[in-house]
Order: C-alpha cells, then sequence, then structure tokens
C-alpha cells in the first residue's frame, strides 16, 4: 500500500512537471498586441506589434500576387482574423493560425516588391508593398552582350521589360526565316537552336501560312517584299546597323517587254507577277491559272503553267491575267532581266527586316504609324511589343515588353518609344508583338508570351558570332 501512495505521489508531481512545462512552452511563444495600417503613395505598409522579435518565412504565390508571411512560434492576441483593404494594390488580408505559425495571408491585386523589416525598442514587425517603383538588374551574357531585366510599377500597373545590348563589332545580326524558307512557321527557340544563335528576337509581321508580310532580305537576296513604304532595320557590309523606311520596285523585262514586280515570295494575286526564289519552298505551290518562267543567268530555262519548281540557282517568274498576257510571247530561250530597286541605303545592306513603325527618330520618340498605314491591331492601347534600337556607341538594343499578364500590363507604342529612349537609343523601330513578343538567350526563353506558350512565327533575328 506504501509502494502504491509512492507511486500516485510521483505521477502527481509529473503531472504538474508536464502541466508547468506546457505553460512555460506556451508563455515563450511570441504574441502580437496590435497590427497597424497605413496607405501612401508609394507603399502599402502592415506594422505587427511584438513583445520579442520571432524567426519568420517569406513565400510568394499565385504568379506573385500571393505573399504568405509566416512567424514561427507566435499567437496572434490581437483578435483579426480577416481584412478588408480598400487599396489598388493590396485586395485582401487575412491572419490564420496554422500549425504553430501565425501565418499572415496577403492578396494583391498585382505581384509587387515587398520588404520585410525587424525594429526593437519597441519590438516590432513590418512589411512594405511597393506600389510605384522601379528595378533593372542586367548581366552580361558574354562579352558585348549584356541583358536587363527591367520591371516597373506605377500608377497604370506593373510593366516587365527584356532589354539585349549587342556590340554589333562583336557580333552579327541578321534575319532567319522559320525552318528556312518562306513557306511553314517555326517558334523563335526553334529558329534559334536551328542556327546556334546566342540569342533571338521575334521579327517580321506574317500570315498563318508563314508568308511574311514586309521586305526581307537576307545575305544580300531579297526574300520578301512589301506593298506600301515602311520602317525596316538593316544591316550594312560592315555590319552598320541603320534604320529608316524602305520600299520595293522592281520589273521584268524581255526584249520590249517590261512588268512590274508585284511581289517576292508571297502569294499571286489576280493580275499578278510575283518572283519566286529559293528561299520561298521547293515549288511555287501557284494554281493553273497563270504561267510560270523559269530564269537561270537571264534565260528562260522553262515554261509552266503551275507549281513549278524552284531552281537554287534561279527563280520562278509567276504571272496572272493581265501580266501573263504581257508575257505570252516569251519562249525558252528568251532573254528575262529581272531589275530590284530599294533604294539608298537599302539597296547595298546586306540583310534587312521590313517592319515598323518608327517609334523614336533622332532622339525623339516619334510614332509613325499613320504615316506608315498600320490599323488598331498594331497601333492601338497597350500590348506586348517587340523592337530593336540603335545606340549612340553603335551598339544594338533588343527590347521585348510582355503584356496581357498580371507581371505586366504591356506598352503603347508611345510607351514603348519612351522606354527605349530611356535606356539611351536614338532610333528606333517596332517589330512584330502580341503574342510573337519573345526573346531567347542561349536556348532559353527568357521572357513570357502572352500566350502562354511559344507562339510560331515567320520570322526571327538573330545574334550569332562573328565568323
Amino acid at each position: 500500500m506504501k509502494a502504491l501512495r509512492q507511486r500516485i505521489a510521483i505521477c502527481a508531481i509529473l503531472f504538474v512537471f508536464v502541466l508547468q512545462a506546457a505553460a512555460l512552452a506556451a508563455s515563450a511563444n511570441t504574441k502580437v498586441s496590435g497590427i497597424r495600417f497605413s496607405s501612401g503613395a508609394e507603399r502599402y505598409r502592415i506594422v505587427f506589434d511584438v513583445d520579442k522579435l520571432p524567426e519568420y518565412n517569406v513565400t510568394v504565390t499565385n504568379n506573385g500576387t500571393r505573399i504568405l508571411l509566416d512567424f514561427s512560434d507566435t499567437d496572434n492576441k490581437t483578435g483579426y482574423t480577416d481584412l478588408k483593404v480598400n487599396d489598388d494594390t493590396v485586395q485582401n488580408v487575412s491572419f490564420l493560425k496554422a500549425a504553430d505559425k501565425f501565418r499572415v495571408e496577403i492578396q494583391l491585386s498585382q505581384p509587387a516588391e515587398y520588404k520585410v523589416r525587424k525594429l526593437e525598442n519597441p519590438s516590432r514587425i513590418f512589411i512594405d508593398i511597393q506600389k510605384e517603383y522601379e528595378k533593372k538588374t542586367s548581366e552580361e551574357v558574354a562579352p558585348g552582350l549584356v541583358h536587363t531585366t527591367y520591371v516597373r510599377r506605377d500608377g497604370n500597373g506593373m510593366l516587365t521589360a527584356h532589354l539585349l545590348d549587342v556590340d554589333s563589332s562583336r557580333y552579327q545580326l541578321k534575319p532567319a526565316l522559320s525552318n528556312g524558307i518562306i513557306a511553314g512557321r517555326e517558334t523563335v527557340s526553334g529558329i534559334s537552336d536551328d542556327n546556334n544563335a546566342l540569342a533571338a528576337i521575334n521579327a517580321s509581321y506574317f500570315e498563318l501560312s508563314g508568308a511574311i508580310l514586309g521586305l526581307t532580305k537576307i545575305d544580300g537576296k531579297i526574300v520578301s517584299t512589301t506593298y506600301l513604304a515602311r520602317s525596316a532595320f538593316g544591316i550594312m557590309p560592315d555590319g552598320k546597323p541603320v534604320v529608316g523606311k524602305v520600299d520595293y520596285n522592281g520589273t521584268v523585262t524581255s526584249g520590249k517587254i517590261i512588268v512590274p514586280i508585284d511581289g517576292v515570295n508571297c502569294e499571286r494575286g489576280e493580275n499578278n507577277l510575283v518572283l519566286y526564289n529559293s528561299y520561298f519552298d521547293a515549288a511555287t505551290g501557284t494554281n493553273a491559272y497563270g504561267i510560270e518562267y523559269t530564269v537561270k543567268n537571264g534565260y528562260v530555262t522553262a515554261i509552266n503553267t503551275a507549281n513549278s519548281p524552284i531552281p537554287a540557282d534561279g527563280v520562278v517568274i509567276s504571272a496572272h491575267g493581265t501580266a501573263k498576257d504581257a508575257l505570252a510571247k516569251v519562249k525558252v530561250g528568251d532573254k528575262m532581266t529581272i531589275s530590284e530597286n530599294i533604294g539608298t541605303p537599302w539597296n547595298q545592306a546586306q540583310q534587312i527586316l521590313g517592319v515598323g513603325p518608327m517609334l523614336l527618330s533622332n532622339g525623339q520618340v516619334n510614332v509613325t504609324s499613320k504615316e506608315e498605314q498600320f490599323g488598331s491591331d498594331v497601333a492601338g492601347g497597350r500590348a506586348p511589343r517587340t523592337a530593336v534600337g540603335l545606340l549612340p556607341n553603335g551598339h544594338v538594343l533588343l527590347t521585348v515588353v510582355d503584356g496581357r499578364q498580371s507581371s505586366s500590363i504591356g506598352c503603347t507604342l508611345t510607351e514603348l518609344g519612351a522606354l527605349m529612349k530611356s535606356f539611351g537609343a536614338t532610333d528606333a523601330v517596332n517589330f512584330d508583338g502580341g503574342g510573337s513578343s519573345e526573346i531567347v538567350i542561349g536556348g532559353a526563353i527568357i521572357n513570357s508570351p502572352s500566350d502562354g506558350t511559344e507562339r510560331r512565327v515567320g520570322s526571327a533575328l538573330l545574334v550569332m558570332k562573328k565568323s
């Protein structure tokens, strides 16, 4: 009996000890005694008054729109559970108990920069959600190749852009077609990989067939044309980059017959004459309502009605309607001269991408969308954008702006011109945008294409090592 009483006494002592230990452990937790809020033009601040400073951890989820702030071994003694916020950045703040943690969940209208800090005497922790900020992060990808990530948040929202400063004395810039030909489309990363490029951006406007909408010249050969005089980016034989307007004038002459060329490597229309070269495809793909002349070394070597093979060392002249009638007497063996003129300095340029409109001219924002007859699909509103600018030191600035997503609202053409000017560009021209806007560096997709995946495009501008 005595032994039993001793065991009961020992158990009672142990029970009291456990209760005391539990009480001490509970009392060891940090206590949040107050939560305060303030909102200004630049930031939204939440302050936590604590009896001692706890450890904390921050996690960002939901594509940057939710911040989770976890305090270890902390109790919320304020009674706050949820707070509806009337602020354009912070939508809602919730205070939760999660296991042994006190969790603060902050829901944002869009991603934003934040800072968490501890202060003493008295002890408190605060988090600042930045409403307006500007951040530039640069890295040298290779000597003479610098990538800058630019993030800005202002009253309009959040903007994310990627800019690649290319030393054109070290690197070659040149257009590349999807799969190496006009027909069909390919992703920017695919075109980059096919050519072992150091970097690439999307380039020309294009049709679903892959046909390029704009004048393109690759290694001295015109591979597509435009129906309007529009802005272009080019590379001269000495590697110097140029921008300006370019127009195409071409003719086919046989004897006394002179017929204008309506396009290069494009769909043949009514009463049109189109020139097809090896950059188009293996054959012209035309219907039987025209006539086609295979031309090599200035002479007609074959005449067909449709879908003629395109020789690597020649061209095919495809005519319909009035153009067909004008060339009706031309025979195999006749001389046929092809003349193409795109003016100065473009005749001498080795590489050309006809795009547009202009964004910057001589250091001033100058958007020429009306003069170049661009519609609202290009010129209207904020959108993902791609552009190329010239820097005073002879470098080229490749620029891609994300848009149509929570991490970036995109740019108007005027805003894009102003952004490139802020990075030192003196002249700049707009490329195709929207879901096509993409930049690839070292084979990796750097930006966030607005389609959620890569769009297949007609062409890209490559950054290549000089041979």
